[in-house]
């Protein structure tokens, strides 16, 4: 799935235009200048574009991945009645339990689906739409987006302790040609201003997004209701497998892991619904 956003495929842009150049600068400026001739200059330049590759793939993953659309019916469903303003017509549904209609999209949708205004769908536990991914997040890439934003976060910090330890550790076979060290000071300063603030952006979305989990609650149902569920700790690796899958923990950072597979209530479309 791509959507065909202006302001999502320039998100899309930027932040690989981020990631390749905080890659270029820690392999060319750092590690290669401060550790040429030390063991450890191949393994954080393995490290590091092993953490850039699993945090490319989670991004695809979430950027082309279904979000969770809810099907269209094969046949038009007339709603005609929805659409007026008749109190006797409208119609009157809990969303937390049982399903909705959608009056743009003109489907019944189950609990928790909410319709995008980007996509022009409606998406299954839709959280928000990320311009970052040029998707909603939903509920079948949810995952990918948190794995995205997880290696984002420990990329941020990586590239800040490399930085910061080629400034403290001193290097007796680095040039002193001053042009060089203004261009490496340069570029560690753009790549600590970049890390710092990509880092604290993630951090931010994480713990919104691992409340909205733990809490059963998405962002669009806290807009709406304002309120929030007290947590209980004994469900909270129950909570997190409806989003990760049923593997082991470890296994959850994966991006070749799907998340669980939904099996739609096909069947709904065939219910009378009273209005």
């Amino acid at each position: 799935m791509f959507v065909r956003d202006p302001c999502g495929i320039v998100c899309i842009i930027v932040t690989y235009v981020a990631v390749f150049y905080a890659d270029y600068v820690v392999v060319r400026w750092v590690i290669l200048h401060s550790l040429q001739d030390s063991l450890w200059g191949p393994f954080h330049v393995v490290a590091f574009n092993t953490i850039v590759l699993l945090l490319i793939m989670s991004h695809l993953k979430a950027v082309c991945s279904d979000p969770g659309l809810v099907p269209l019916p094969q046949s038009r469903i007339d709603f005609s009645d929805i659409h007026t303003d008749n109190p006797e017509t409208k119609v009157e549904c809990d969303e937390t339990e049982n399903w909705t209609v959608c009056t743009r999209c003109d489907t019944y949708r189950p609990p928790k689906a909410h319709h995008c205004r980007i996509c022009k769908r409606c998406i299954r536990r839709m959280d928000h739409h990320c311009p970052w991914i040029n998707n909603c997040v939903g509920e079948r890439n949810q995952k990918f987006f948190i794995q995205f934003l997880v290696y984002v976060g420990m990329l941020a910090v990586y590239a800040l302790g490399l930085v910061i330890a080629s400034w403290i550790l001193e290097c007796s076979r680095c040039s002193n040609d001053v042009a060089v060290k203004q261009s490496r000071d340069l570029h560690c300063i753009i790549l600590v201003l970049e890390s710092a603030l990509f880092g604290m952006f993630v951090v931010a979305i994480l713990v919104d997004q691992f409340q909205g989990i733990l809490e059963e609650e998405n962002t669009m149902k806290r807009i709406q209701n304002n309120h929030h569920y007290k947590r209980n700790s004994s469900r909270t690796l129950m909570l997190l497998s409806q989003v990760c899958g049923k593997s082991h923990p470890i296994l959850w950072m994966l991006p070749c892991q799907n998340p669980p597979r939904y099996t739609f209530r096909k069947d709904a479309y065939l219910i009378d619904h009273e209005v």
